[in-house]
């Protein structure tokens, strides 16, 4: 039975703890708060993990380390960096693996499928943000101070997830409530269960072959929002969706005294064009495929009406 610690509590951090905990791994789930899901295998820790010394000493003997922790959106380019440098810094002092738990947006706006070869080129603040983070582990990867990997996720599904469809529509849909949501509800889209991102997080821990290079994780589904609201309502026994398109100049409105939606604004070439993954390489070489639909939609009414 190997040691593994985990970062952060939320939907992908709190599935990735649980499936290594149900494999039978010892994990240390450290948060903030000492939150997380209740399991024989899991020990929750309270600490800080922007505090290098305590996250080291946490994770002494471990043998790897997985972020999944993230600050609040709109706080990304203040906190984020600390925390990065704390976690790279804990690997490199106790030379566990360390795998980072990414998104799409240091890619920026591309046509075409998204493929892990793609330089890095982003068109935004966060986008920035989440690229240095990479660039930063991959350089001290090839200078052989750690071993690093990063897994990318597109918009997230599934119980607890923090993703605008999942927060925003998902809730109104099951209700039968009518909603607005800033894309094309036309234009295709990758969708990234929790419990696949787990998988994938997992399996790039598990293999050599995994360090130093990135992973997609494979979509649950390619569908535009609107298609995708029509199935949620199918497997909710819902009425169809009352799904209105906000455009960018309706977003950037509403921007103007939210601050969370302010952040949403500069990621509009993610949600008003087709954004599509490919995870090609992830399938074939650590052996992930995709969760179905209907499987992760079912899991995600309960989550709603539990």
């Amino acid at each position: 039975m190997s040691f593994h610690v985990v970062t952060g509590a939320g939907s992908t951090g709190t599935a990735t703890a649980l499936r290594l905990a149900e494999s039978g791994e010892r994990v240390r789930l450290v948060t903030r708060r000492g939150s997380g899901p209740e399991h024989p295998g899991i020990e929750r820790i309270a600490a800080d993990a922007t505090d290098a010394d305590a996250l080291a000493a946490l994770t002494e003997g471990a043998t790897v380390l997985i972020n999944c922790a993230a600050p609040a959106y709109h706080r990304w380019p203040q906190e984020f960096p600390p925390l990065a440098a704390a976690l790279l810094t804990t690997a490199e002092r106790t030379g566990v693996g360390y795998v980072m738990l990414g998104n799409l947006y240091g890619y920026g706006p591309v046509d075409g499928r998204l493929h892990e070869e793609l330089p890095l080129a982003p068109a935004g603040r966060k986008g920035t943000v989440r690229a240095g983070l990479w660039e930063d582990a991959l350089a001290a990867h090839r200078a052989g101070r750690v071993r690093a990997t990063e897994v990318r996720a597109s918009d997230l599904l599934g119980p607890g997830a923090g993703s605008l469809f999942q927060l925003t529509v998902a809730p109104a849909v099951v209700a039968g409530d009518p909603v607005s949501y800033p894309a094309d509800p036309a234009a295709p889209h990758s969708w990234s269960y929790t419990g696949d991102v787990a998988a994938t997080l997992i399996a790039a821990a598990r293999s050599e072959a995994a360090w130093g290079r990135a992973w997609h994780v494979p979509s649950t589904s390619e569908a535009p929002a609107g298609v995708l609201a029509g199935e949620l309502a199918r497997v909710a026994g819902a009425p169809a969706p009352k799904l209105t398109a906000l455009s960018p100049e309706e977003l950037a409105k509403l921007g103007e005294e939210d601050e969370i939606l302010a952040e949403v604004v500069e990621m509009g070439y993610l949600y008003y064009r087709p954004q599509l993954l490919d995870s090609a390489r992830t399938e074939r070489e650590l052996g992930v495929s995709a969760t179905p639909l209907d499987e992760v939609l079912a899991r995600t009414v309960r989550s709603l009406r539990g």
